[in-house]
């Protein structure tokens, strides 16, 4: 189990964050340099027709080693780190046993890991922690995953004693900005059910996710000298503002938490003459989550008429809840499910309040829930993960592989 922690300490020195503003696939040439590395060590450890293609997909798999008929299993991460916070120069730090008191990330910044922003930490008392220098983001999501994945996969080819059908291994491109299913060849992979390893705290075992769209608005003003703008000037700052302040107050992120939905504005830029906006709309309920995308589209014509400017709209959906696709073949989910309670882990199912590739690939035609990794924090600066954590989740890979190679075909 100690692979599981020096590879991860290996690849977040990568610097992989995708980039949403790119024409490139994949966003950013950092996944490809990452991709290649990751080519080389699943040769390495054994791994069968690893192929890296052009769009950054990178597969290979593991024979089966029995003649029990078997379906083929499947096991996805992503390479890229979110665009939230920066991915480069990630210094980790192991702290060990943590003692239940403050992590010190940054001296210098003041920068503190403390139980008061993150009460779980309690849970982890004497357990070792992997955590930031307080200045980047530290990458588990996901790449404690492809670790996870990996090391579960050599495990299983210096144990031919458990017997397994054909293991696919995946690690895709850009997942944090919503593409990184849209290009994956599902024949070539070739598992008839896939788990995505791109959960957070252990136990994390989950079948459903939110419907997303993003919805990118560019408010068209009219600039004229302020000293002489009255009844001519349109700010679009000011538009763009009042666009905002019309969108439910408490139906944001920060206020939001289960099966709530929300809009979130992630990113502006402006001046009078122009301001662009991006907005994130999430909602588990097919009509919730049509409903918010009218409201945009409503609103957007409103304050076209209302300032007689120019109002661009660009909508798009993301992906969909996966709920109805993993349903009606629960019983991967029952295997999950074992595989964690065999190794001392209580299953946590809940809703994933974001998305991961599985979604996008249980509407393409290929089952995919998602099961944990470990990580909290993802996305920013307060990012850890608990070494045990990790080895847990190893260790559930191996029992999904090795209870599969037990069912019977259904």
């Amino acid at each position: 189990m100690l692979k599981v922690i020096e590879r991860f300490l290996g690849y977040v020195k990568y610097n992989t964050q995708s980039d949403p503003h790119s024409n490139t696939l994949p966003s950013t040439s950092g996944q490809i340099v990452f991709a290649k590395v990751l080519a080389e060590e699943m040769k390495r450890i054994g791994l069968q027709d690893v192929n890296l293609n052009a769009n950054g997909y990178l597969m290979g798999f593991l024979p089966a080693n029995t003649t029990k008929e078997i379906p083929a299993i499947g096991f996805i991460a992503h390479m890229d780190t979110s665009p939230d916070m920066s991915g480069e120069n990630v210094e980790p730090t192991v702290v060990e046993k943590y003692s239940g008191n403050d992590i010190v990330l940054n001296k210098k910044n003041n920068i503190i890991l403390s139980p008061e922003i993150s009460p779980e930490l309690s849970n982890y008392v004497g357990q070792d922690l992997v955590v930031t220098n307080g200045m980047t983001l530290l990458g588990a999501d996901d790449k404690a995953g492809i670790a996870e994945i990996l090391t579960a996969i050599e495990y299983l080819i210096q144990h031919p004693e458990i017997h397994h059908g054909k293991v696919c291994v995946c690690f895709t491109p850009d997942e944090e900005i919503g593409e990184g299913s849209k290009h994956l060849d599902i024949k070539a992979f070739g598992a008839t059910y896939a788990f995505t390893v791109d959960g957070g705290g252990i136990g994390e075992l989950e079948i459903e996710n939110f419907n997303a769209a993003i919805a990118k608005i560019v408010f068209k003003g009219r600039n004229f000298h302020p000293g002489y703008a009255k009844n001519k000037m349109v700010n679009s700052i000011i538009v763009a503002y009042e666009f905002l302040s019309m969108l439910p107050k408490k139906e944001v992120p920060e206020m939001t938490a289960g099966y709530d939905g929300f809009f979130h504005l992630h990113y502006i830029k402006g001046n009078v003459e122009q301001t662009e906006i991006e907005i994130l709309i999430r909602d588990f309920d097919k009509d919730g989550f049509k409903h918010r995308k009218e409201v945009i589209e409503n609103g957007v014509r409103e304050f076209s008429k209302k300032y007689q400017i120019s109002i661009d709209l660009d909508l798009k959906d993301q992906y969909y809840n996966m709920r109805e696709k993993i349903e009606p073949v629960s019983y991967i989910v029952d295997i999950a499910n074992q595989a964690m309670v065999n190794e001392g882990i209580k299953p946590i199912v809940q809703p994933i309040r974001g998305g991961t590739d599985g979604a996008n690939l249980s509407f393409m035609g290929l089952p995919t829930p998602n099961i944990f990794t470990g990580a909290h924090n993802i996305h920013g600066k307060y990012e850890y993960i608990p070494v045990q954590s990790m080895e847990k989740a190893v260790r559930t890979i191996v029992g999904i592989v090795e209870l599969f190679g037990s069912e019977r075909k259904k």
